[in-house]
C-alpha cells in the first residue's frame, strides 16, 4: 500500500494541475510556443556547487555538464538524460538525482540540456547521445559505465543504447530507466483505465509531444520509440514504474519483449505510485533511489 506521504503528494499533484501540462496537444503547443519566446534554464542549481564540482562543455550546440565528487576520484560514471516529454528543460528534481549519484555513489555525472523538440528531433537527438555514451564508455571502461534516463529521457537512452549495439556492440554495464517513456505513439489499450487515476500524465499532449520529437520520422520508428526497437544484445536493464502512471505499459511491454529477445530486465512496479516517482520526496522514492545507488556502486566494482 503506497505511503500516507506518497498518497498526500499525489492529490497535491491533482489539485495542483499537473495533467493540465499534458491534457491536450494545444496545451503543449502553448508550453513550447512559450518556450521559444522566453527559454527555460537548465543551469543547476547554485547549491549543487557545493558539494560537487561542476563544469559544463558543449558537444554541438548541447550544454553538457560534469558533475564530479569533490576531493575525490568517481567511482563510477553515469549518463543521464532527462525527462520532460522532450519539450521540457532539466528542472530541481533532475539536478537532486544527480547530486545524490555525485554524493552517495561517488559517480561522475554527465548531464547534456539536449536541445528540446521541435528543434531538436530524433533523428538529430540520437546519434549525439549514442556519441556521448560511446564516448563515456571509452573513457572509463564499460565496466563503470551507467546510462540512466527518466522519462522521455529514458526514452532517448534505450534509443542510444540500441544505436550503439547496432553500429559498435559497445554497452554500458547497465541501463537505468525511470518511467519510461518508450512509445510516444501512446496505442497501447490499458493507457485509457490507468490515465483515469494518473496525477500527473494525459495522452492526448504526450502524443502531441511525441510527434514533435519525431519530426519527420514515423512515430513507431525505433529511434523515437524504442519499444518498437530489439533488445538482443543490450547491457542489463533496470527499470521503475509506478501503477498509477499512464506510461507503466511501456515498462510491461519492455519486460515482456526484452526478455522474449533473451535480455536482461528486472522490473520495479510500485502499487499505487505516479510517474516519476524514484524523484519525489516520498519513502518509495527513496527507497529507489537507494536501489539506483546501488546498482551504480555496483557498475564501479565491476
Amino acid at each position: 500500500m503506497p505511503s500516507l506521504r506518497s498518497r498526500a503528494l499525489s492529490v497535491a499533484l491533482s489539485a495542483a494541475g499537473r495533467r493540465r501540462r499534458f491534457a491536450s496537444a494545444d496545451a503543449v503547443g502553448a508550453r513550447v510556443a512559450r518556450s521559444a519566446r522566453r527559454p527555460a534554464s537548465h543551469l543547476p542549481p547554485r547549491s549543487l556547487g557545493r558539494v560537487a564540482d561542476v563544469s559544463r562543455t558543449f558537444v554541438g550546440a548541447w550544454p553538457v555538464y560534469e558533475v564530479a565528487p569533490l576531493g575525490a576520484e568517481p567511482a563510477a560514471q553515469v549518463l543521464y538524460l532527462h525527462g520532460g516529454g522532450y519539450v521540457d528543460e532539466l528542472v530541481r528534481p533532475h539536478w537532486a538525482l544527480v547530486r545524490t549519484l555525485v554524493t552517495r555513489a561517488r559517480a561522475r555525472v554527465v548531464v547534456p540540456a539536449y536541445i528540446l523538440a521541435p528543434r531538436g528531433t530524433a533523428d538529430r537527438t540520437v546519434p549525439v547521445a549514442t556519441d556521448l555514451l560511446s564516448g563515456l564508455i571509452a573513457s572509463g571502461g564499460a565496466g563503470g559505465t551507467v546510462l540512466l534516463g527518466d522519462a522521455a529521457g529514458a526514452g532517448l537512452a534505450l534509443a542510444a543504447a540500441q544505436r550503439l549495439r547496432d553500429r559498435t556492440g559497445e554497452q554500458p554495464s547497465r541501463i537505468v530507466l525511470i518511467s519510461p517513456w518508450l512509445d510516444v505513439t501512446m496505442s497501447h489499450p490499458d493507457q485509457a483505465a490507468i490515465e483515469a487515476s494518473d496525477p500527473v500524465q494525459a495522452r492526448p499532449g504526450l502524443r502531441e509531444a511525441g510527434r514533435l520529437y519525431a519530426g519527420t520520422l514515423a512515430t513507431d520508428d525505433p529511434r523515437v520509440s524504442p519499444l518498437h526497437g530489439t533488445f538482443a544484445g543490450l547491457a542489463p536493464l533496470t527499470v521503475f514504474a509506478g501503477t498509477r502512471d499512464v506510461l507503466a505499459t511501456d515498462s510491461r511491454e519492455l519486460l515482456r519483449r526484452a526478455r522474449a529477445e533473451g535480455a536482461e530486465v528486472d522490473l520495479h512496479e510500485e502499487a499505487g505510485m505516479p510517474h516519476g516517482y524514484p524523484l519525489l520526496p516520498v519513502p518509495e522514492g527513496r527507497a529507489a533511489r537507494e536501489r539506483i545507488v546501488e546498482l551504480v556502486r555496483s557498475a564501479a566494482e565491476l
